[in-house]
């Protein structure tokens, strides 16, 4: 039985409560870069530091093996605020038992567009990315929180991956279990997370009414050694460790003694992500509709914890429409020198988490969705998200419409031509309003949205006694 233990990390960009007026540049306008640093350097000396720390005593002293999905805003906030804990990933990479994984850069949900597009070069913009930090090209892809379907398994397989991750739950699997090896309709090799014994360290680890509580290390080796399969991929949040679950649980502890405890069991190996698709063999075919798309996401285990209400797809479909409109402009915007500065806001805008903070499910997933959240409501992250995207829209017509009145009255000044009355109005009127603008619009879906937050979280009240709460 092969074993692999995989981390998501990851820290996203959290954008301001309120837009900063006196922003010299869209950055400091919408993105909360005190809070970033303060989140990112407290979970650092929680988690990063000691974590990656004990990884490479474990790799030192037992051979051991572990893979990890390191976000592009991660490391970008790596390099901002500490250097540390981006120095210690590159160790890790050294020593040739760790694998990195492919992610889309931003940890966007691009894969949902309707156009490909903007995910291809999500992952392009990552693969360069490990390439020029780690020196490393990944074999292996995993979307955004696992969002998978038929369609992304092909974009990755045409992107040169060998194989991909999603959820092992029971509606693509039906009798079948997680612990083998799968393939898409395009043949795509498919590795399935074990979300049971993933969530007994991710989430239930230091829950103290769970039946199973202490976890030691030697249980959870008797648990790997006594289940069927191929192989079991474990894969979680790397702040499970020191942050999630705090060093006086044992975390730490029982990451020390697993490897021990495993290599008592002569069945049992640890190995790298590649190594299992290199030598198992595919036992049989996961088909899964654009429609039916999934994720490791809540208890729904679907995309609803993104796009599952109206404030979220609102906010969605503003959205595209804005990237939609730097395409259009893309010529215009980069001979006036904005165009970096405006297509990167636009790709922080699409960080996934800005959706997620949206979520009005019932008590059982939102406990989750409120831990990870800076704004105090699902409303409030939607009114912040909303005000932030339509001044980020008049910014960039108004800055078109003010270069378009400059050219045209570039022309005028060589024209010897006496301006009639109404040309002189017209150009005063252009002057004191290039562009209309959309805030009222804002103002319109914000109070839309109210309605559906009251009505939509009293349906999904009604659901916390059946649901249980797993971390994803």
């Amino acid at each position: 039985m092969l074993i692999t233990f995989n981390f998501e990390v990851h820290q996203p960009h959290r954008l301001n409560k309120s837009i900063d007026k006196e922003g010299r540049t869209l950055w400091e306008k919408y993105v909360d870069t005190k809070l970033n640093k303060e989140i990112f350097n407290k979970v650092a000396n929680k988690c990063y530091i000691p974590t990656n720390e004990l990884m490479l005593e474990l790799i030192d002293e037992y051979n051991f093996k572990v893979n990890y999905s390191i976000t592009g805003v991660f490391i970008e906030q790596a390099l901002e605020f500490n250097d540390y804990v981006l120095d210690l990933f590159k160790d890790l990479v050294k020593t040739g038992n760790v694998e990195l994984i492919g992610e889309t850069y931003h940890h966007s949900l691009s894969s949902l567009f309707e156009s490909e597009e903007e995910f291809i070069e999500e992952i392009e913009m990552h693969k360069k990315l490990y390439n020029e930090i780690f020196g490393f090209k990944p074999k292996i892809f995993r979307n955004t929180e696992l969002i998978y379907n038929n369609r992304i398994a092909k974009i990755a397989k045409d992107l040169g991956f060998k194989a991909i991750f999603t959820e092992g739950i029971e509606k693509i699997l039906g009798w079948r279990s997680p612990n083998y090896l799968y393939q898409s309709p395009d043949g795509m090799k498919i590795l399935l997370r074990n979300y049971r014994l993933s969530d007994d360290i991710g989430f239930r680890f230091s829950a103290r009414d769970w039946d199973q509580y202490p976890l030691m290390a030697d249980k959870y080796a008797m648990w790997l050694a006594s289940t069927p399969g191929d192989v079991i991929n474990i894969y979680m949040d790397y702040e499970t460790f020191g942050e999630h679950h705090w060093k006086e649980t044992g975390i730490f502890e029982f990451l020390r003694y697993l490897p021990i405890e495993i290599a008592k069991y002569e069945h049992l190996e640890v190995v790298n992500v590649s190594e299992v698709v290199e030598r198992v063999e595919p036992r049989g075919e996961i088909y899964v509709h654009e429609f039916a798309t999934i994720s490791w996401a809540d208890t729904e285990r679907d995309v609803s914890a993104w796009l599952g209400n109206k404030m979220q797809r609102i906010s969605f479909e503003k959205l595209k429409d804005i990237g939609r409109f730097i395409k259009e402009n893309a010529d215009k915007l980069k001979k006036l020198g904005k165009f970096e500065e405006i297509y990167k806001m636009y790709k922080v805008l699409q960080i996934s988490d800005n959706f997620y903070y949206q979520s009005i499910k019932g008590l059982s997933d939102m406990s989750v969705h409120n831990y990870f959240s800076h704004f105090d409501t699902p409303f409030d992250a939607y009114a912040s998200y909303l005000n932030i995207l339509y001044d980020f829209e008049y910014y960039i017509k108004e800055l078109l419409a003010k270069s378009e009145i400059s050219k045209n009255n570039d022309k005028t000044s060589n024209d010897n031509t006496p301006p009639s009355r109404k040309e002189i109005d017209k150009k005063n009127l252009s002057k004191e309003s290039p562009v209309k603008s959309d805030i009222i619009v804002a103002s319109n879906d914000i109070k839309d949205a109210e309605s559906i937050y009251n009505q939509d979280g009293k349906e999904d009240k009604d659901k916390d006694d059946k649901d249980s709460l797993i971390i994803a």
